[in-house]
This record gives structure tokens, sequence and C-alpha cells, in this order.
């Protein structure tokens, strides 16, 4: 395959997997009008954990997980922890507390809280760019917490608010303890949802959050699970691997929330707030900046 080709069909699995995340806060929001955060990302991590190891079975790299040494098996075991266990459970309480169209914007800040958290934690430099992008976004978080409503300030819902941002440290840190991490990306999510779905599998059942699902929390939960959590991640690491230019398609992220907004505007018939589209604006303007190409140190 020819670098022109190998390039057009990562365009078409990246572009794939933004489709894919651009329909989550819709099936948020629906399942989350019939049951609560806890039962959903039990079922949606359960279905994630049957999908990759569906994949791991058919692609006969299962039995690799064998070569996995302890100390690896721990960190990833203790990852699943954050992603999918508490990081969706966070999500999803900012969902039934937010609009729709609020907890998907403030979502977005996980690219920019990654920088932040990386200098002290990984020891990497925090550029005079990371420090502005951060501030125009978190305006526009301010503006949507807000409602536009800035001089009052008062938070429409400070405890959605507080999930929304919470769950972007989480994000973060998931991807900073990935930097550790050895094991195929596969491999390692599978043995990350394994312990994630143990654990909420033991919760839910002890507080019997299972009993009585609904079909259309499971119907939620299932599609969550297989495209939001495993098939979009799969389209996304094809995409990476494939392209020859990975900030090229690293830009197609931004064209997931104008979609997901005419979505939340077209099935949920949520009316988009115009502090909705500033704040939205801020958050994608901020990230655009972090992501902007970096001139080369002058040579002395």
């Amino acid at each position: 395959m020819n670098s022109q080709q190998s390039d057009k069909q990562a365009l078409l699995f990246g572009l794939g997997a933004v489709v894919l995340w651009s329909t989550v806060a819709t099936a948020f929001n629906l399942s989350l009008n019939f049951v609560t955060p806890l039962t959903l990302v039990t079922v949606a991590s359960f279905t994630s954990w049957l999908f990759l190891g569906a994949i791991l079975l058919l692609s006969g790299d299962l039995l690799t997980l064998r070569t996995i040494k302890t100390p690896e098996w721990i960190r990833l075991l203790t990852l699943g922890l954050i992603n999918p266990t508490l990081y969706y459970f966070l999500l999803f309480g900012a969902y039934a507390k937010l609009p729709a169209q609020e907890a998907m914007a403030i979502n977005y800040t996980w690219g920019l809280v990654l920088p932040l958290l990386a200098a002290p934690l990984l020891g990497q430099p925090l550029q005079r760019r990371d420090m502005a992008s951060a501030a125009v976004s978190y305006c526009g978080v301010f503006v949507i917490a807000t409602r536009g409503d800035v001089l009052a300030f008062e938070l429409s819902n400070p405890e959605g608010v507080g999930l929304a941002v919470a769950s972007t440290v989480l994000w973060a840190l998931y991807w900073i303890g990935n930097t550790r991490i050895t094991t195929p990306p596969i491999q390692g999510l599978f043995v990350g949802f394994t312990a994630a779905t143990a654990v909420l599998m033991t919760i839910s059942v002890f507080t019997g959050s299972l009993i009585h699902l609904p079909w259309q929390a499971l119907a939620g939960g299932l599609y969550i699970g297989f495209f939001e959590m495993g098939l979009s991640f799969i389209l996304w690491l094809k995409a990476m691997r494939l392209t020859q230019n990975t900030a090229r398609i690293s830009t197609l992220i931004f064209l997931s929330p104008p979609l997901s907004l005419i979505l939340i505007w077209a099935i949920l018939d949520e009316v988009i707030k115009g502090s909705t589209l500033v704040g939205l604006a801020m958050i994608l303007t901020g990230l655009a900046v972090q992501h902007w190409p970096r001139s080369p140190a002058p040579s002395v």
C-alpha cells in the first residue's frame, strides 16, 4: 500500500471514529432517562469487555496476555479503575444533571488538563501557550456553566459542572498513567476493562441496580459499550497507525462537537443556547492554539 492509499484509509477510519464519538452525548442523555449512572457504566463496561475480548480471541492475541509481567498487570488493573470505572461514572453523573450540550462541551477540555497535569507528574515543561489556551478554554467553560450570565458569578448547576470538570481530570490522569504502559493498546484496554467490569458488577449486584433493567437502558449501555468504548477506539487506533500525518488526523476531533450539537438539537430537541455556542467556540479555540504546530527553537 502506497502512502496516498494509506492516508486515505486513515482519513476514513478517523472520520468513522469521530462520527461515533459525535453520537454518544445523545446516547448518554437518552439512556440516563431510564437508568442511573452506575447501571449504565456497568452495562457499557461489560459490553466493551466482551467486544475487546472477542477482538483478541479472533486475532489470536488473547494468549499474549500471559506474557504481561506482574507490575504491568497491576498498573493496567489500576488504570481500569480510573477508566472506565470512575471516569464514566462521573461523566454520566454530569450528563444526568446538565443539558447534553453543556456536559459535552465541558468534557472536551480534558485535552487542556493533560499538559497542566503532565508538567508536575511527568516533569514535562509547561509552555506559555499551554497556559494561554487553558485560560481561554476555561473562560468558555465559565460562560457555559453560568449560561451566559457571567457577571452574576453563579453556576447554573454546580454539582453537574463539578462532575464534568472532575471527569476531565480523571481522563487526563488515565492517559498520563498510560505513558508507563508497554502492553499493546487493545490488550491493555481489555485488562483494564476486566478490573472495571468485576468491580462494577460486584457493586451492581449488591445494590440491585441491574434488576428490572429497562430495555431502553440496556440498548443504550450496549450502544455506548460497543461503539463509544470499543469500536471508536479501534477505528482511531487504526487511523493513527496508517496515517503519514498524525497532526492532520488529530484535527478531525474538532468536527465532533458541532456534529454532536446537531444531533442533540435534532434528537433530544434541546434548544442550543447562545452561551453554549460561545463557550464551545472558546474551548475549541484554546484547543486549536494548543495543537497549532510549534515553531522550532532557533539554532545557536
